[in-house]
C-alpha cells in the first residue's frame, strides 16, 4: 500500500499546487522557512547518549495543547530533547513567540518519501508522538522502518472521519499502519478506534490535553475596566462596563447572529459591545461585510487598533488574543458551530475561563465535551441561527443564569484536567526514563 501511496501522493500535490499557492498569498506566512518542508531545517545536534521525542502539531490549538506536556516532559528529565514540527504558520508563530519549551523547532516536511526520509535520518527520533489525527502515511512508515514507537494523543474521530473511515472497509485502517498506541480524547472517541481498527492497535482513553492548558489569570473588576478602556471598548469616564458579548472564532455568516442580538439587546437599552474574533483573519472582508449590511459598522483592530469612539462592534482579527478577549467577556458564542459550517471550534478555553458558553447544532468534533458541558449546565446548544440569537439575548439579559452557567462551566472544566500528566507519564516510561 505504501508504494501506491508513495505514486499516488505527488498527482495529488500537483492537482492541489493552485488551490496551495492560492493560500499562501491569502494568508501570508508559508513562505517562512519553506526549506524546512522540503526536508532542509536547520541543523539539529542531538545530545551524546540522550533521548529524542518528535511531536508534530498542526496549528495553533494543538501547540498549545501540548505545552504542558512538553513543560512536565522537560522537568522530569534533562536528558531528553524535542523536537517540534508544525504545519501553519500561525502555529509556528505561537510556538516560538510563546516560547513553547521544544528544543528545536520546525515546519513538518512535505509527506513525499526522499523528503520525509531525508528529515527522520536528521531527527533520528527514539519515539514519534502525533497529536489528534495527524496521519502521514509515508512518516509512519519511516517510523515503522526504524521500529520507532508511534503514539497517536488526544486523539479523536469526528463523525465525518469515522463515516469515512468505515466506508472504506479494511483501507480505512491503512492510515493507522505504523501506530503504536492510540490515547483517545473521550470514551467515545476510544470505542470509534476499537470499532474501526478492530483491536490492531491498543486504544486507551487518556482524556483530552486541552482540559490541561494553562488559561490566563480572570482580572479583576479594575482591571478589567482598565483593559476594557485600553480596547476602546469602554469610556474613559464610565466606572461601569458594557456587557461583552463574544463571537469566538466565528466562520462565514455566524456574524450575522451575533449582530442581530445585538440590535435586539441595544434596543431594550442594554449597554453592550459586540467582540468578533474570526477563525481566519484573511476573511475579515466578509465579516465586515456581514455586519455592513445589517446596518452597523466595526472597528478592525489590525488596522485601527483599539475600537473607535462609536464604534459598538470589534473585529479582533489579531493572532493569539482569543484568549485575553475571552477572559473579558460575559458571554460567549463558538464558532464553526451553525450550517453550513461544520465541526465547531473549541469550548475548552471558553469553560475553563468560567463563561457560559452558546453554539449551534454542528459540534460534531467536540460531542464528548459539548455533552459534558451540557449536562453539567454550563453550555446551552441552540438548534439554528434564529436560537442561536433569542438565546444570547435572553442570557444578556439574565445576569443570574450567566452566573449559574459560569459556575457550572468552571466545574466542569476542573473535574477533567488531570491528560497532561498521564501522557508525560506514557511517554517517560517508553523512553524508559520511570519504571
Amino acid at each position: 500500500m505504501i508504494w501506491l501511496y508513495r505514486l499516488l501522493f505527488p498527482f495529488a500535490l500537483i492537482v492541489g499546487l493552485p488551490f496551495y499557492l492560492k493560500r499562501i498569498l491569502k494568508r501570508g506566512g508559508y513562505g517562512e522557512r519553506f526549506a524546512d518542508r522540503l526536508g532542509f531545517p536547520p541543523s539539529f545536534n542531538r545530545k551524546e547518549g540522550g533521548r529524542v521525542v518528535w511531536i508534530q502539531a498542526v496549528s495553533v490549538g494543538e501547540i498549545l495543547a501540548i505545552q504542558p506536556v512538553i513543560k512536565l516532559l522537560k522537568e522530569r528529565n534533562q536528558n531528553l530533547q524535542v523536537v517540534l514540527t508544525t504545519t501553519t504558520s500561525t502555529g509556528f508563530a505561537i510556538a516560538r513567540e510563546k516560547n513553547i519549551g521544544a528544543d528545536f523547532l520546525a515546519y513538518f516536511p512535505v509527506d513525499l518519501w526522499p523528503v520525509s526520509a531525508k528529515v527522520w535520518k536528521r531527527f533520528r527520533p527514539d519515539l514519534c508522538i502525533l497529536m489528534e489525527g495527524e496521519l502521514w502515511p509515508e512518516h509512519l512508515h519511516q517510523a515503522k522502518k526504524r521500529g520507532v514507537p508511534v503514539y497517536l494523543i488526544n486523539a479523536r474521530l469526528s463523525d465525518r472521519s469515522f463515516r469515512r473511515y468505515q466506508k472504506a472497509g479494511s483501507l480505512g485502517r491503512f492510515p493507522f499502519r505504523g501506530v503504536t498506541k492510540v490515547c483517545a480524547g473521550s470514551k467515545e472517541d476510544a470505542e470509534r478506534f476499537d470499532e474501526l481498527l478492530e483491536g490492531t492497535i491498543p486504544v486507551e482513553v487518556f482524556g483530552n490535553l486541552k482540559f490541561d492548558v494553562d488559561v490566563i489569570e480572570l482580572p479583576n473588576p479594575e482591571k478589567r475596566l482598565s483593559e476594557l478602556r485600553e480596547l476602546g471598548l469602554v469610556s474613559e469616564l464610565s466606572v461601569k462596563p458594557p456587557l461583552i458579548l463574544l463571537g469566538s472564532s466565528t466562520w462565514p455568516g455566524e456574524a450575522t447572529p451575533l449582530v442581530k442580538a445585538y440590535q435586539v439587546l441595544a434596543s431594550r437599552g442594554l449597554d453592550l459591545r459586540l467582540v468578533i474574533v474570526p477563525r481566519h483573519a484573511e476573511k475579515r472582508a466578509g465579516v465586515i461585510a456581514e455586519i455592513e449590511n445589517l446596518g452597523l459598522s466595526a472597528s478592525v483592530r489590525s488596522v485601527d487598533g483599539p475600537c473607535k469612539s462609536g464604534d459598538r462592534v470589534y473585529l479582533a482579527d489579531t493572532t493569539g488574543e482569543l484568549q485575553s478577549f475571552t477572559a473579558l467577556s460575559d458571554l460567549v458564542f463558538v464558532g464553526k458551530s451553525l450550517p453550513p459550517s461544520d465541526g465547531g471550534q473549541t469550548p475548552i478555553e471558553a469553560a475553563a475561563l468560567g463563561k457560559p458558553i452558546v453554539y449551534g447544532p454542528q459540534m460534531t468534533n467536540f460531542k464528548a465535551a459539548c455533552s459534558g458541558l451540557e449536562k453539567r449546565g454550563g453550555a446551552l446548544r441552540a438548534e439554528d441561527e434564529g436560537e442561536v440569537e433569542t438565546t444570547l439575548v435572553e442570557l444578556a439579559l439574565n445576569p443570574e443564569k450567566r452566573a449559574s452557567m459560569s459556575a457550572a462551566s468552571l466545574a466542569w472544566h476542573r473535574e477533567n484536567r488531570g491528560s497532561v500528566e498521564r501522557t508525560a507519564n506514557l511517554i517517560l516510561k517508553q523512553l524508559g526514563a520511570i519504571n
